[in-house]
């Protein structure tokens, strides 16, 4: 029998939603409607240093005028530091410290990871140099040959990642004391029964590390649909840092034209809607012929 269907978006409050965001929202609830599933909303704000003030109860207003609201009650990663220890603590025996700061790091690196992360070579892997203090902490990968993961992508279909040349040994805690994004999604993820996780493609490769710490922990991996990220002229990836703008919808008829968009980029042949209960009327269908599994 199928466990029945929880999906979730999870923002980083580091600014407004913008074009990029809404096109992950819209897939997730769309995936979770179309499965009579349960849609979450969790605030990935575990790197407090970039949270911006506001920022997350603006996206929640936001998604709430947009016809999206969480059918639990939204989660805080900074409010669940406690289960990103409890998890660590059962990893401990394959974590060690590290001492390198960022620019050892670029200096010594074996080559530059799909995400565009710095592979590390493990300097510190046999231990701290002599002199030399913790910085943060480190999760061991498997040697060559043992470190292949391969996981079946709904839309990018099968792809192979090997940790220990494509990934390096990756960090669990990081050097200002913050708990890592791979060790505090799979936690929540896990905690939160997540069935399917519907995201961004530029996540995609941070997926083979979620699927080891998932086995390394012994909870389920979800299914994965990553979609295509929205770019800008210069074809890199929308975020605040290239010039992103604020959905800012105003009304009913610019919330659905701002959905409408978001629909558009995904290829979703959804008939013009004179409301919002109509457009998501349309959309589920749409989304559901469109994906087909």
């Amino acid at each position: 029998m199928l466990q029945p269907y929880v999906g979730r978006f999870a923002p980083s409050p580091t600014g407004p939603l913008h074009a990029g965001s809404l096109v992950a929202a819209l897939a997730s609830y769309l995936d979770a409607r179309a499965h009579d599933g349960t849609w979450l909303i969790r605030i990935e704000d575990i790197d407090e240093g970039r949270s911006v003030p506001g920022a997350a109860e603006d996206i929640l207003d936001l998604l709430q005028r947009l016809g999206m609201t969480s059918d639990r009650e939204v989660v805080w990663q900074s409010r669940r530091k406690h289960l990103y220890a409890a998890a660590y603590d059962r990893l401990a025996g394959h974590v060690y410290p590290c001492g390198c700061n960022r620019r050892e790091i670029a200096d010594s690196r074996l080559g530059v990871a799909p995400d565009g992360a710095a592979i590390y070579p493990g300097t510190c892997r046999h231990g701290l140099a002599p002199g030399r203090s913790p910085r943060s902490l480190r999760l061991r990968v498997p040697d060559a040959g043992d470190d292949v993961i391969t996981f079946h992508d709904r839309m990018a279909g099968v792809v192979t990642q090997r940790l220990a040349s494509e990934s390096g040994d990756f960090v669990l805690k990081r050097a200002d004391g913050y708990w890592a994004y791979q060790l505090a999604v799979v936690v929540d993820d896990a905690e939160q029964g997540v069935t399917d996780v519907v995201r961004g493609a530029d996540l995609l490769d941070s997926t083979p590390r979620q699927i080891f710490l998932q086995r390394l922990l012994g909870v389920p991996t979800p299914r994965y649909l990553h979609v295509p990220v929205v770019r800008n002229a210069a074809g890199e990836k929308l975020s605040k840092q290239t010039g992103a703008l604020a959905v800012r919808p105003g009304d009913e008829a610019g919330a659905v034209a701002a959905l409408r968009e978001s629909a558009g980029f995904l290829r979703l042949d959804v008939p013009p809607a004179g409301s919002l209960a109509e457009f998501w009327r349309l959309a589920v269908p749409a989304w559901r012929a469109l994906v087909a599994s």
